[in-house]
């Protein structure tokens, strides 16, 4: 096989680059992702609706969603929409840093840049208002009104950019736009009004598009709330008031973060693009989602005089290993296959280049996750379904877990989670998972009552060591503070829901185990270790109560 045809496999693999609308490589996966239709689910809404829509769109990063905008945006156009769609993160956003500011001023200039046909003077006008201030940041000295128009609109797209690249300033350039966001909003507004009335002909409807939202890193706030809350809840207002439909990316940790009712009550249903099934929930491989995969790959590859097997892979073996390694995700595909292309001279990709590829990428993951991580993993892996917890969003958002999406036998949609298949062979992970499995056959052979394995769902080893701690233990014993650690965490959880009936029978467990310590200690009533089993037992005996009270109240 010539150099050329590998080079040009190799290259059909592009990882980065989402394939334009109408591009023969593009596979229809809807059948193995739910049934999800990008162009009736988000398409139809902005079609029908009298009202401006805002609308969100979510999933994993790498699982096709800027490709799924494309086609949307193509087919928009063709029923009569101007659509100015727009990767947020390549020229104006830090998705490390990002602020509800940024996405403002990325969402005027780029609208600004395309619809040529409206008058800009109104962001123009609040643009040389605060002149003098960006002029003392020193991101210019050039007097703002002996610049053409055109240079103007250069001038706002170098604001927006310094945001991004330039990190010292990025703060300051904040300071001084944030206390005018709403006269900005107000002045893109008259700015997109006037681009309405002058729509081409045959044109009804604006839309605006910004994709890549959903990598903006989370990061952590007061009072358990993050930077997300921040960009997409507290400035709701802001981002619906935008006189055009838009669409914007949302990390998927935030669409299953316990603000999830906040914004469907804000927003509506954000769309969700889940992964495609490889697997089922019960660990067989789903047929249907790894003939899509081979497809995919089929279609990459382009050429009808080959055969997959043995011409560019050297045994089907290989090929459905990279395909069920990929997760689903169709980035990860593309990276395992570029990756074993690297790893050879000639076609067929051989099996030993495809197990150096995984290994590769099975590292990356390796790095990414905590100590205290694993054991998470392992309750996804055992369970599918994640708490409603910023630990498990967090796994989300780095793609250590997937989800997916298959009908029931009643045609209901059911959401599921897994861990990402190269974690599955990581030794700290199979350690975690051998763990767990030994702890649940522990919990069966301690006949657990059905009423407490309902309490503590998949915390039923709390339970367990809670009932084995009838000794005393000082303040500072390691197992009673990762006992008592777990034992808070799930009763606050159970306050958050506001389950107090739970909460009560949670805290009864551990305010009796506390009396069992201090019973051991009755020859010992002058030490500290005796004060401090009574002080905790009624700590938690009065938390028993008040949540008894508060279910009388209700």
């Amino acid at each position: 096989m010539s150099q050329d045809l590998l080079s040009q496999i190799y290259n059909a693999f592009d990882p980065f680059e989402p394939l334009p609308a109408g591009d023969p490589a593009y596979v229809d996966c809807a059948e193995v992702r739910g049934d999800t239709n990008i162009l009736v689910d988000l398409g139809n809404k902005l079609l029908r609706s009298d009202r401006m829509v805002c609308q969100l769109y979510a999933g994993h990063r790498g699982g096709g969603k800027s490709t799924e905008l494309l086609r949307l945006k193509d087919h928009l156009e063709k029923k009569g929409c101007v659509v100015v769609y727009f990767a947020a993160d390549e020229d104006d956003i830090d998705p490390e840093d990002a602020q509800y500011t940024d996405i403002l001023l990325s969402c005027t200039r780029h609208l600004l840049e395309e619809l040529k046909n409206a008058d800009p003077a109104p962001i123009l006008g609040w643009l040389g208002d605060r002149w003098q201030d960006l002029k003392e940041l020193a991101l210019t000295k050039i007097s703002f009104e002996k610049l053409s128009v055109e240079a103007q609109i250069s001038e706002f797209a170098k604001l927006t950019a310094s945001i991004r690249a330039i990190p010292s300033e990025r703060q300051k350039i904040r300071e001084l736009v944030n206390p005018h966001t709403i006269t900005l909003l107000k002045a893109l507004n008259e700015f997109i009004d006037d681009a309405k009335r002058k729509l081409p002909k045959g044109k009804t409807h604006l839309v605006a598009i910004a994709d890549n939202l959903d990598r903006i890193v989370p990061i952590p706030q007061e009072h358990g709330r993050t930077n997300h809350d921040e960009i997409f809840l507290d400035r709701a207002q802001q981002l619906q008031g935008l006189n055009c439909h838009i669409i914007y990316t949302i990390p998927i940790s935030m669409v299953y973060s316990s603000r999830a009712a906040d914004l469907r009550d804000i927003y509506g249903d954000p769309q969700v693009l889940p992964m495609i099934m490889v697997q089922t929930p019960d660990g067989k491989t789903d047929e249907a989602g790894i003939a899509k995969i081979i497809e995919i790959i089929t279609k990459r590859i382009n050429r009808t005089d080959l055969n997959l097997v043995p011409d560019i892979f050297a045994s089907l073996e290989g090929l459905q290993r990279i395909c069920l390694m990929s997760g689903g995700n169709v980035r990860n595909l593309i990276l395992l296959v570029r990756s074993s292309i690297v790893y050879i001279d000639t076609l067929p990709i051989t099996d030993k280049a495809i197990q150096r590829s995984i290994n590769q990428a099975r590292d990356t993951y390796r790095h990414i996750i905590e100590p205290e991580e694993w054991e998470l993993l392992a309750k996804v892996a055992q369970y599918k379904q994640i708490d409603n917890d910023e630990d498990y969003r967090k796994l989300l958002f780095n793609r250590s877990v997937l989800q997916y999406i298959y009908f029931d036998p009643d045609g209901e949609l059911q959401p599921w989670y897994d861990v990402h298949p190269l974690i599955k062979s990581i030794q700290q992970f199979k350690d975690a998972f051998q763990s767990m499995v030994t702890q649940i056959q522990q919990i069966n052979q301690s006949n657990l009552s059905p009423d407490k394995i309902h309490i503590y769902g998949n915390n039923e080893q709390l339970y367990v060591n809670i009932q084995n701690i009838k000794h005393p233990l000082l303040s500072t014993d390691a197992e009673l503070i990762k006992v008592m650690d777990e034992a808070e965490k799930l009763y606050a959880q159970k306050i958050d829901e506001e389950n107090y009936l739970e909460a009560s029978q949670i805290a009864r467990d551990i305010h009796e185990m506390y009396e069992r310590v201090a019973e051991s200690l009755k020859m010992k009533q002058d030490s500290d270790e005796y004060s401090d089993a009574i002080q905790w037992s009624s700590y938690w005996k009065i938390r028993q109560q008040t949540n008894a009270r508060r279910i009388r109240s209700n």
